[in-house]
């Protein structure tokens, strides 16, 4: 069985209160019009009212002359009535014969006036006349009277009494005006809806979103929201699938850098177990080579585990006051050996007690690896030239050397995870293809930015920006 639409349940309950409302506003309209009618009319019968106790109270009763001044001022069909107080009728302008008048005193709207000075009655039936009226009396309790004026309840006063049907027509074309606004508004929020409810199944089932019902959605606010939200989706969903990809290249990246040096470790092992009669001088060379490939793997696993800690939990690494001056000064001493075996030089112009918020052991990476980096590549006989200037809030520093710099096409790739340029000389210099990798990452950890390019006339240069 289909069920009901959210967008139709939502029309049919604003229709069903505004149609509700406007019932009761139409009946609730004509009531009050009707009243106001009715007390207008009462108030001009109030008042003729008073002009007959007037005259009464000027000329005396005279029936000849009052007679002749209810003919002359009244109203068509009107009927005048003076009773007493005892509810005795001593006048009326229609029915003369009073001995056989029945007494007034509990007609209702002669009753309300002795008690409260005024009194009507909308629509009663004549007793004596057998005739719908509609009764107004004033008891003037000085004077002993009660006067009590009257009109026929025919065609000609229902139809002064009726309320003006005017409105009735402006709330029926309102409704229809608001049926027609909201029934557009919640067909499109039904249509948002709908997609979103199908979008919502396709994605839970991995189906896919490429398809032509989600693709337009009315042109409005909910539409536009509703389409921000499946693109928001599909561009999560791509970048999932990035990275998966990536971890899939990484994988096979790391299972690949660390077959050599195993398959290197492996191959002197097996040499040496396979050949008892080895020299000790050739046992020795073996064992070294297999050192050096275990540091190898040491300094690869070290900056892998680097990378996932920067990747999964660099937040929770607690911040410090970090001197970098004082930083570079060290790894200077801790490479200086480096540098006098290739004939380098380090020219070191930071200024005196750069002070950063930052994770130490990173900052330490970023300058030490760019010091290897350039120790390993720039060449013999080159100078590595360290600059730094502040401004707004951030650290700039340019770190770079006079050597054979990077082909153009390289330089985009080189902050990429085990890229080289040259992957033979990189292996046999010992680099794990990760450290400007970590370079960049810690960069960024730190809010800064970080590019690469070639000098004028030769050389590489490292420009990068560190959070004060």
């Amino acid at each position: 069985m289909n069920r009901i639409s959210i967008g139709r349940k939502l029309y049919l309950s604003i229709m069903a209160v505004f149609l509700i409302f406007s019932i009761a506003f139409i009946i609730f309209q004509q009531d009050r019009e009707k009243q106001f009618k009715v007390a207008t009319l009462d108030l001009q019968l109030q008042m003729f009212n008073d002009q007959m106790a007037e005259i009464l109270q000027t000329k005396g009763f005279n029936e000849m002359e009052i007679t002749q001044f209810v003919k002359t001022h009244s109203k068509r069909d009107m009927r005048i009535t003076l009773v007493r107080p005892d509810g005795t009728v001593f006048f009326d302008n229609i029915r003369k014969d009073y001995a056989n008048i029945s007494n007034h005193r509990n007609r209702d709207e002669v009753a309300q006036a002795l008690r409260t000075g005024k009194g009507s009655t909308v629509e009663r039936k004549s007793k004596t006349l057998k005739q719908d009226y509609f009764y107004s009396a004033t008891y003037f309790k000085g004077r002993q009277l009660v006067v009590r004026s009257a009109l026929p309840y025919n065609n000609d006063l229902i139809k002064s009494l009726q309320s003006d049907q005017h409105y009735i027509w402006f709330a029926l074309v309102a409704l229809t005006l608001l049926t027609i606004v909201i029934y557009r508004f919640v067909n499109s929020l039904d249509k948002n809806i709908t997609k979103l409810k199908t979008f919502a199944s396709r994605a839970d089932h991995n189906e896919s979103l490429d398809t032509d019902d989600l693709l337009d959605f009315p042109d409005d606010e909910l539409g536009e929201i509703a389409e921000r939200i499946i693109k928001i989706y599909k561009r999560l969903q791509s970048t999932r699938q990035e990275q998966d990809i990536l971890k899939r290249q990484l994988t096979q990246n790391i299972a690949h850098e660390l077959k050599t040096p195993v398959a290197s470790i492996q191959g002197y092992l097996e040499t040496i177990i396979s050949n008892p009669q080895i020299t000790e001088e050739n046992q020795r060379q073996f064992i070294d080579r297999c050192y050096t490939q275990t540091e190898r793997l040491t300094s690869l696993l070290r900056d892998i585990s680097t990378l996932n800690r920067m990747d999964d939990g660099a937040k929770m690494m607690g911040k410090e006051t970090v001197n970098i001056s004082s930083m570079v000064a060290g790894i200077l001493k801790e490479t200086a050996l480096q540098l006098q075996e290739r004939k380098m030089k380090f020219e070191n112009n930071l200024p005196d007690d750069i002070i950063v918020e930052g994770i130490r052991s990173l900052l330490y990476s970023v300058f030490r690896n760019l010091t290897d980096n350039a120790i390993a590549y720039a060449g013999e006989e080159t100078t590595i030239t360290l600059n730094a200037k502040k401004t707004d809030g951030h650290w700039h520093f340019t770190f770079s050397d006079n050597g054979q710099g990077v082909a153009n096409e390289h330089l985009h790739r080189l902050f990429e995870r085990f890229y080289r340029i040259d992957k033979g000389r990189s292996r046999k210099l010992g680099g794990t293809g990760l450290g400007l990798a970590i370079v960049k990452n810690a960069i960024l950890l730190h809010d800064g930015t970080i590019e690469a390019h070639n000098r004028s006339p030769h050389g590489l240069q490292f420009a990068f920006s560190i959070r004060e």
